[in-house]
């Protein structure tokens, strides 16, 4: 590995001008193997490092602008995909719950029988896929799309519901839970169905934070009771499209790994911290079970220098070199408060490697 220069900070948008995207190495971290070259994942970056790297700083008039930025750079940075929605479909929540954290907040949109006969649901149908569809015409050569849901199964019923209230709910009415949640995974199918069968939609990201720090929100047996045989379905419907399909979930998951490999099958697994589990043990409790994507723990990108963090990403690199199944990114996503240096550091480790 080359030693840290500080010219693939400074310098990295022109160095990165020869690497062309290709899906096909994105595909082999999924499969478990072994990438032709150092390969990147990251879920999402934030707006101002989407212009930056995209060296467009015009505000996009439509969602198919919007697209297009994101694209330009997710190929800048040297990713193969980009990570797009499918449409501007999401679930009604309560106007007040909006800003708070989907862990504390207690108003709910649906709080007994009566105000879930009321609830209006959105239909997937209802929102336009136009921007993904019309992304075939910009894509270049060699890179695809990953489809994000519009959060997740146990996200959305969250929004709905709100955490506590859903947690008494589950006690005083579980067929009224049961029937929430089959309203969102309905859905939330339907949402993927709609796309999963387009050239240049590559693979399916399935989003849903599921824990804290020490364990999932709700107890393992309601876990699998709700939420698993939802993402068991979203899994069946990708896989039955040829495509891949990998899991973005916050939280201590230690407890439901077994079911996210061997009974929802899933491809990849997203979402490290060093405080529940380094993505270095996690790598090697897991491959080669499923991909590890990302797992530069946010906390060290923010905090570090560029160098250590740099160095990091090296050794993660090197630990995966010969055994495959995993991607450089961080251990969630880049919000704008992640130093631009440092992101540039931990992303260079594989494209100047």
């Amino acid at each position: 590995m080359k030693p840290f220069d500080n010219k693939f900070i400074t310098d990295y948008l022109e160095l990165t001008k020869h690497r062309e995207p290709n899906f096909e190495n994105f595909l082999k971290v999924l499969k478990k193997e072994k990438p032709d070259r150092f390969t990147l994942f990251e879920f999402f970056l934030n707006g101002e490092l989407y212009a930056k790297l995209a060296d467009d700083f015009n505000p996009p008039k439509n969602a198919l602008e919007n697209n297009i930025l994101l694209m330009k750079a997710f190929k800048n940075a040297g990713y193969d995909y980009c990570t797009l929605s499918a449409s501007g479909f999401h679930y009604r929540t309560n106007a007040n719950n909006h800003g708070k954290s989907s862990r504390s907040m207690n108003e709910s949109s649906i709080h007994d029988r009566e105000s879930f006969s009321e609830y209006v649901w959105n239909e997937p149908e209802d929102f336009d896929t136009g921007a993904l569809v019309g992304m075939k015409n910009y894509l270049p050569d060699g890179m695809k799309a990953l489809v994000c849901g519009p959060g997740g199964i146990l996200e959305n019923v969250v929004w709905i519901i709100g955490y506590e209230p859903l947690c008494y709910m589950i006690a005083d009415d579980p067929d009224l839970v049961e029937e929430i949640f089959e309203n969102v995974g309905t859905r939330m199918l339907r949402y993927y169905a709609s796309v999963v069968d387009l050239d240049h939609v590559g693979a399916i990201i399935s989003n849903d934070d599921w824990g804290f720090n020490t364990q999932t929100m709700l107890s393992v047996d309601d876990m699998r009771k709700y939420v698993f045989k939802w993402h068991k379905k979203i899994t069946d419907l990708v896989h039955k499209a040829g495509k891949q399909v990998f899991l973005h979930s916050c939280g201590n998951a230690k407890e439901v790994y077994d079911d996210i490999i061997d009974d929802m099958k899933y491809d990849g697994k997203h979402s490290y911290e060093d405080i529940i589990q380094p993505v270095e043990e996690a790598y090697e409790m897991l491959n080669p079970r499923i991909a590890v994507m990302g797992g530069i723990d946010l906390d060290f990108v923010c905090r570090k220098t560029p160098e250590e963090v740099y160095n990091r990403s090296c050794a993660m690199l090197e630990r995966s070199r010969e055994r495959g199944g995993f991607a450089l990114g961080s251990g969630n996503s880049i919000p704008n408060y992640v130093p631009y240096d440092n992101y540039i550091a931990m992303i260079a480790a594989a494209t100047m490697n």
